[in-house]
């Protein structure tokens, strides 16, 4: 197995606290909307919950069996808190390296090239001197923090569209987990050859049509970069 970057620390942690109702309400909020909005991210998280049921039910009980049988005995004994520490820490390690290695095995290859390769741009400085430019840059300090969600919905108010707009609106969907969106507006960002981020709106255009899984056209936009990573990227899909 070379690569585990598929399955994050982080979404076993939100899963796990999106099943054992641990979430804000806000959170919730959001996670379910993700789940309504991709059909690949629902499988995804509904493959980690049978494969982690499924080690729980048949075959965790044996793996925590074989860690008890090394606990030192009698005076040795570790507290009762120190024993199920140690099993929780266990358990972990299983689900984490089973549900790595069924996910990497199990995805097509262009997504795991989009999962290792795909980085949303940092974005613009937020100084906000501008009051010309007051709502783009209030959208760029929630695109900043993650929020992709309200970025998207305040760029995506702002008329008329110029190659600045178009291009971080297409970055933040492509983000948000909405290839066919960011496509559209990262299209419109290429148009104009004296755009200065014509190269990485390039990068990211192809980035997204890979994710949508049409390889020609992610190639064709990877070739238009520069970015070292799109010649990576165009090894490994040669």
């Amino acid at each position: 197995m070379k690569d585990n970057s598929n399955i994050s620390q982080e979404l076993l942690e939100t899963i796990e606290r999106y099943y054992n109702d641990t979430m804000s309400k806000q959170e919730r909020l959001d996670f379910e909307l993700r789940l309504d909005e991709s059909s690949e991210f629902r499988t995804q998280v509904e493959d980690i919950k049978t494969l982690i049921l499924g080690i729980e039910n048949q075959s965790l009980k044996e793996q925590l069996d074989v860690f008890h049988k090394d606990i030192p005995t009698h005076s040795e004994t570790p507290s009762a808190s120190g024993i199920f520490t140690f099993r929780k820490l266990a358990a972990a390690v299983i689900i984490l390296l089973a549900v790595t290695g069924f996910w990497w095995f199990n995805t097509p290859q262009n997504d795991k090239l989009y999962s290792k390769y795909f980085t949303p741009d940092p974005g613009l400085p937020t100084t906000m001197s501008s009051n010309s430019n007051y709502d783009f840059y209030d959208a760029m300090v929630n695109y900043k923090q993650g929020d992709y969600q309200t970025a998207i919905a305040k760029w995506d108010a702002i008329q008329p569209k110029n190659d600045t707009l178009n291009y971080f609106l297409g970055v933040a969907c492509l983000a948000n987990k909405n290839e066919a969106k960011a496509i559209g507006f990262l299209n419109k960002a290429t148009q104009n050859t004296d755009f200065p981020l014509l190269n990485d709106a390039h990068y990211y255009l192809g980035l997204a049509y890979l994710k949508d899984g049409d390889i020609d056209f992610a190639k064709k936009n990877l070739q238009k970069s520069s970015n070292e990573n799109s010649k990576k990227i165009l090894e490994k899909l040669d």
